[in-house]
């Protein structure tokens, strides 16, 4: 199979890049840079932006299948460039599907694309997007879902998006790191008491998700649908960034700040950048401090049921792999 993948270069594509090399797929890896990281045998780099939309149509040309990984994430930013890269960039993509007769799309979205600020306990696909949204990321992303959704046509486009859980594990460059920056720095405060359960999801099982969704969706019985991911148990927030923090040879995170003192602050935070035009990222927002402090786990039963998904990696060894 012939498969295009977008966010090559990225944390989770390039695992995705990898694994379908690994298994003798023909990969065409678009990106905005190549690295040597992408020097597999067949897979063949092609230079790009998702924002592009003729690069993005052309790119899908004479492919089997479309796996879609670029965004922006973040908690703070520019709409434009949020709504640019995750919903239009999506579009972009259907666009090239269907003018290269391309049979198959999976979408990787985020369980955020379900957050209203409240607690989020077992819950499944069935659950509607908010009426509200904390931040950009999972508004545009929520949007690009739908979009992929409403692309999926039987028998000519069979599409689903796959929503893992703070996505981590060894060439990490964004969660961790971070997590570790704030704690070298002495910004690292726990928000809330503590005892929230959060799902999370090894990089490698996500990438391999991917695959099996992939294979999957031959079926036109799958199109059109929504999937949780995760390790399959929830584990305490700040238990596992202490893990962390332990493995990387510091110590626990000590300091406090209560949710509602966190939100409030976040509030007041982007409002000032806001003013101040801003563009880097504010301690906290709004949506940050919920996330920190609510529970958030999902019930995967669909992907376990549709594709055969098992965590391969358990969450014990996954973080024996990580790298610091």
């Amino acid at each position: 199979m012939k498969v295009m993948v977008t966010g090559a270069t990225g944390f989770l594509g390039l695992y995705i890049v990898e694994q379908l090399a690994a298994r003798g797929d023909e990969v065409r890896a678009f990106c905005r840079r190549a690295t040597d990281d992408l020097r597999l045998p067949g897979v063949v780099p092609v230079l790009g932006d998702v924002r592009d939309r003729a690069a993005v149509v052309e790119a899908c040309r004479g492919v089997d299948a479309v796996i879609h990984t670029a965004a922006i994430a973040g908690i703070w930013g520019p709409w434009k460039l949020f709504h640019e890269t995750n919903t239009l960039g999506t579009q972009h993509v259907i666009e090239g599907c269907r003018t290269h007769a391309v049979p198959r799309l999976v979408f990787t979205s985020s369980p955020s694309v379900t957050f209203d600020g409240s607690p989020q306990r077992g819950i499944d696909e069935s659950v509607p997007y908010p009426q509200r949204w904390l931040a950009h990321y999972p508004h545009t992303k929520a949007l690009a879902e739908q979009a992929v959704t409403a692309a999926n046509a039987p028998g000519v486009l069979h599409t689903a998006s796959i929503r893992p859980h703070l996505i981590w594990g060894p060439r990490d460059r964004h969660l961790i790191p971070r997590l570790l920056d704030r704690a070298r720095t002495g910004q690292l405060k726990q928000v809330g008491a503590g005892e929230n359960l959060i799902d999370i999801t090894f990089v490698e099982n996500a990438a391999a998700a991917h695959l099996q969704l992939l294979d999957a969706l031959a079926s036109p019985a799958l199109g059109g649908r929504r999937y949780f991911l995760s390790q399959g148990e929830p584990v305490n927030c700040w238990q596992w960034i202490n893990e962390i923090l332990a493995l990387a040879g510091l110590p626990p995170v000590k300091s406090r700040v209560p949710y509602g003192v966190a939100r409030i602050a976040g509030g007041l935070l982007e409002g000032a950048w806001s003013l101040l035009r801003r563009s880097d990222e504010p301690r906290m927002t709004r949506f940050l401090a919920a996330q920190l402090a609510m529970d958030h786990y999902f019930d995967i039963g669909a992907a376990r049921r549709d594709f055969g998904y098992a965590p391969a990696v358990s969450t014990q060894a996954g973080m024996q792999r990580l790298e610091f």
